[in-house]
């Protein structure tokens, strides 16, 4: 397989979300009013990353495309919770994607603790050979849901997938402390946003 020529139009796709995504945080800023986007991530999934995927769901290679839909991956993350919510609708006025899916993690967290909102969207996009429909994965969460997510994926990495009983019992525990966190700062959400455009001022 090719896979510089598979993964093109996903590498195109990322870096195409990503300025409109941080298009979207410049206008804010512009506007003088909060953002509800922090900062945006993206990748392409690696290579080995596709294939240990495709080896566990039993996914043949030329369905590689069809069924990972997260080979294009883009993060977005909030302060607050309530950004959360006004990102989501704000990418569900958008014309340039279709969303396929959309999974609600943050109100049916997962049994690991896990938070965060997902869409699948399809995205158009122009190759040499012509139009070509990418499916992509956005993902929407905190910095505190962002933090705990990032230690849980590099534990899954380092278990094989197998985290001991002991260290999954203490990241559920982190994982309610973060979303105590979140729903902590949410309730002095007004005077943190007065004070960063007093800092910003500055």
């Amino acid at each position: 397989m090719n896979w510089e020529v598979i993964l093109a139009p996903y590498e195109q796709v990322v870096e195409e979300l990503k300025v409109k995504l941080k298009g979207m945080r410049k206008q804010f800023e512009h506007e003088s009013r909060h953002s509800p986007i922090e900062f945006i991530t993206a990748r392409v999934k690696p290579i080995p990353s596709i294939l240990e995927k495709a080896e566990r769901r039993q996914v043949p290679l030329d369905q590689i495309a069809d069924e990972i839909q997260d080979i294009a991956g883009i993060r977005v993350v909030c302060q607050f919770v309530d950004d959360i919510y006004t990102v989501v609708d704000m990418l569900r006025e958008r014309s340039d994607f279709t969303i396929l899916e959309e999974i609600d993690y943050i109100k049916s967290k997962k049994s690991s603790g896990y938070r965060s909102f997902h869409m699948i969207i399809q995205y158009p996009t122009e190759t040499i050979h012509g139009r070509k429909l990418v499916t992509a994965e956005i993902q929407i969460r905190t910095l505190a849901m962002n933090f705990w997510a990032t230690n849980e994926h590099s534990l899954n990495y380092k278990y094989k997938g197998r985290i001991p009983e002991k260290i999954q019992k203490r990241l559920q525990l982190a994982a309610e402390a973060a979303f105590n966190l979140d729903e902590e700062m949410s309730k002095i959400k007004s005077e943190i946003q007065e004070a960063n455009r007093i800092f910003h001022r500055l």
